[in-house]
C-alpha cells in the first residue's frame, strides 16, 4: 500500500492516502472487540469468524441490518462523531436478540463527502464501543469516499449483525398466554428513531442545540444525541433464567407498531402509560410540537426501549435480573384477548 497514490484521483476529490491512515488510526479500536472465535485481520478482503467454539445442536444464523439515520445530522452539526456509532450498532444488536440470539459479530459501512482520518476513526471507535457492549466482534467494514455525492463534512453510516441461537431456544410466541405481562426496559432517550420530526419541531441548528434546557438538565444537544442503549448483556441472562415468550425492540413506529410483532395471533397487549416515567425529552417534544399522544406513541421509544413478556410468577424474578444489570424496568402491562392490537390506556 505504500505505492497506492493516485494524484488524478485525488484531484477528483478522493484521497486513497487519507483511507490508509483512518485503517491505521481506527485499528486498535477494532482489535479490542476481537475473541478468539475471529481468524482474520483488519484489512482483508472479507472477515473471518469461526464457529468451532459454538455448542448449538441445531445452530441458527440471526441477521439484522440499519443505520443511524437523519440523527447523523446533529452529529455533524455538534461536531461530535464518538457515540454515534453505538447508535448504529444497537439498531442492529438490539434487533437479533428478540429472536433469542446471542450476537457474534459486525460490519459497518460509512460514506462521506471527504475523508477526515480523525473523523473517521472517531465513529469506528464508537462502533467498537458498541461492539463491546453487544458482546460481538467488529470483523469489518468498508468506508466509501464520495465526492459530489454527500457534502464534505457529512456522511451515512449504517451496518450488520449476525448472531446464533439454538432452534430449541428461539423465542416461542406460541406460549404466550392471556394474563401474561408485560416488562419494559427504559430506554437512554429518543434512541434513532423518530429525528425526521424532532429536527423539524426543534428546528435543529448548531445554536439552539446548544441551548441549554432546564427540564433535561443539559442540552438539547447533549439529550439528543444520547447514544442508543444495548440491551444484549441482560437480555441474554433473562434468558437463561426465566421463559422469556416475547421480546420487542422499540424502534421506529414506536410502541403501536413493534409491539404487536411479538404476539401470536388471538392475543392483544393491554398497555398503561401511567405504570413507568416518560422521559422529559419526550414530554417537552410533545409540548413543543403539539404532537397527539397517538402519534407520539407511534413515533417514539417514550422511555421504553425493549419489551418482554413472562409468566406472572416470573416477573419479580425477571426485574431483579435486569437490575441487576443496572436497567430500570417496569411492569407496564399485560397480554390480552385480541388480534395482534395495541391498547393504550
Amino acid at each position: 500500500m505504500k505505492k497506492s497514490f493516485s494524484e488524478s484521483y485525488k484531484q477528483a476529490g478522493v484521497d486513497v492516502t487519507a483511507g490508509y491512515k483512518a485503517v491505521n488510526l481506527m485499528k486498535d479500536a477494532v482489535k479490542s472487540t476481537y475473541n478468539a472465535n475471529v481468524v482474520s485481520d483488519l484489512g482483508g478482503f472479507g472477515g473471518l469468524y469461526s464457529l468451532n467454539k459454538q455448542k448449538n445442536k441445531e445452530p441458527i444464523l440471526v441477521s439484522g441490518t440499519d443505520g443511524v439515520g437523519t440523527k447523523l445530522k446533529l452529529a455533524f452539526l455538534m461536531q461530535k462523531h464518538d457515540t454515534i456509532g453505538q447508535d448504529c450498532v444497537a439498531m442492529c444488536a438490539n434487533d437479533i436478540i428478540c429472536c433469542g440470539a446471542k450476537p457474534l459479530f459486525f460490519l459497518d459501512y460509512m460514506a462521506l463527502g471527504k475523508n477526515i482520518p480523525e473523523v473517521v476513526a472517531s465513529i469506528v471507535k464508537g462502533v467498537a464501543d458498541g461492539c463491546k457492549k453487544a458482546n460481538c466482534s467488529l470483523i469489518g467494514g468498508e468506508t466509501a469516499e464520495m465526492p459530489g455525492f454527500y457534502k464534505e463534512g457529512e456522511y451515512d453510516l449504517a451496518g450488520f449483525c449476525v448472531g446464533i441461537v439454538d432452534k430449541s431456544e428461539m423465542i416461542d410466541v406460541n406460549t404466550i398466554e392471556i394474563g401474561d405481562q408485560v416488562i419494559g426496559i427504559a430506554s437512554s432517550g429518543v434512541h434513532s428513531n423518530g429525528f425526521s420530526l424532532v429536527r423539524k419541531i426543534f428546528n435543529v441548528n448548531e445554536e439552539n442545540l446548544k441551548m441549554y434546557k432546564e427540564e433535561l438538565g443539559q442540552t438539547l444537544g447533549e439529550t439528543l444525541l444520547t447514544p442508543t442503549k444495548i440491551y444484549v448483556k441482560p437480555i441474554l441472562e433473562l434468558l437463561e433464567n426465566v421463559k422469556v415468550k416475547g421480546i420487542s425492540h422499540i424502534t421506529g413506529g414506536g410502541f403501536y407498531e413493534n409491539m404487536p410483532r411479538m404476539l401470536k395471533e388471538g392475543v392483544s397487549l393491554r398497555i398503561k402509560k401511567d405504570s413507568y416515567p416518560v422521559l422529559p425529552i419526550f414530554k417537552l417534544i410533545q409540548k413543543v410540537g403539539n404532537i397527539p399522544q397517538r402519534d407520539m406513541y407511534n413515533t417514539f421509544n417514550m422511555g421504553i426501549g425493549m419489551a418482554v413478556i413472562v409468566k406472572k410468577e416470573e416477573v419479580d424474578k425477571a426485574l431483579k435480573i435486569l437490575e441487576k444489570h443496572g436497567e430500570k424496568a417496569y411492569v407496564i402491562g399485560d397480554v390480552i384477548e385480541g388480534e395482534n392490537d395495541i391498547e393504550i390506556i
